[in-house]
């Protein structure tokens, strides 16, 4: 898995390559983020770790630009209890986040995780449907009312999960556990934020409902219509 890491800090970027390297990842480095959009648009990659503090155009621009184009998984790394940065580069369609400083082992656990659901693993059961929705888990295509849906590799993992379980409210610990890989931490608002970009993508019905609804107090359900 070939990964690309956008961030101007050169020590630390240099020891995460190193772990990453002997991890089995292949890895390279670019240090501000003009070079990064660069790359990442050479799709190249696998999955980008961008830095969220660049002097000149930081990671959060770096995201908004190469959305325009590209799925590809992205992990941000945010300053310690920056939950404004995380929170947009969450609405912008980065998939995790990770807040520094983090040890190199954290990182390629995240890493994994990511892409372990972008690549899918397949069910052989076939395509999941509920109502007017239908993913193919092998390739991680989603259709809605027979429109091809552009989501992230999060964004399609929470879906699969709600679509599997259509009519069921899930908790949000167990999205997390499940779409993110790791439990729900306190005042973690990941999944909110997911939650709310999937709705705007799936819009509405009969008078403005949302197809995914909020059970206050213990989670998320998808309306099979």
């Amino acid at each position: 898995m070939k990964i690309l890491l956008v961030d101007d800090d050169v020590e630390l970027v240099g020891m995460l390559r190193i772990y990453l390297e002997q991890e089995g990842f292949e890895a390279k480095a670019v240090f501000d983020g003009e070079n990064g959009v660069a790359e990442i648009l050479s799709r190249r990659y696998d999955l980008a770790v961008l830095d969220v503090m660049m002097p000149g155009m930081s990671g959060i621009d770096v995201l908004r630009e190469i959305r325009r184009t590209s799925q590809i998984p992205v992990l941000m790394l945010t300053a310690k209890g920056d939950d404004v940065d995380r929170i947009l580069g969450l609405e912008l369609g980065a998939d995790d986040y990770v807040p520094k400083p983090c040890t190199p082992r954290e990182l390629a656990a995240r890493i994994r995780a990511i892409l372990r659901r972008s690549l899918g693993g397949g069910d052989a059961s076939g395509p999941v449907t509920a109502g007017a929705l239908t993913l193919h888990p092998e390739s991680r295509a989603a259709l809605w009312h027979g429109q091809v849906l552009d989501l992230t590799s999060t964004e399609f993992s929470l879906l699969e999960i709600l679509a599997r379980n259509a009519g069921r409210v899930m908790d949000r610990n167990e999205l997390s556990e499940a779409a993110l890989g790791r439990p729900l931490a306190r005042y973690d608002r990941s999944i909110d934020v997911h939650m709310s970009s999937l709705r705007q993508k799936l819009g509405t019905y009969q008078g403005g409902r949302s197809f995914i609804q909020t059970v206050r107090g213990r989670g998320y359900l998808l309306v099979r219509v």
